[in-house]
């Protein structure tokens, strides 16, 4: 699970900066006026891509707590 969560977070990376160049690229050749919308698009994946790293970390430490829990609870 750990992997499939790293490929995901390396996606949305990925994926905000695909749009930003597509969106850029199109902005110079048909002008901005008209694509400059479609960067709310990188907005939410760049946000996609914080979140997910947030809640790995979160999901960790969380990890930890509960092995750091059980040992404790073994030597009682």
């Amino acid at each position: 699970m750990r992997t499939y969560n790293k490929i995901m977070q390396n996606f949305w990376l990925v994926a905000s900066l695909a749009i930003v160049i597509a969106v850029t690229y199109k902005g110079f050749i048909d002008g901005f006026d008209r694509w400059v919308i479609y960067y709310i698009f990188a907005i939410m994946t760049l946000g996609l891509f914080f979140i997910r790293r947030y809640m790995m970390k979160r999901m960790e430490r969380h990890q930890e707590y509960l092995k750091e829990k059980e040992r404790k609870d073994k030597k009682s």
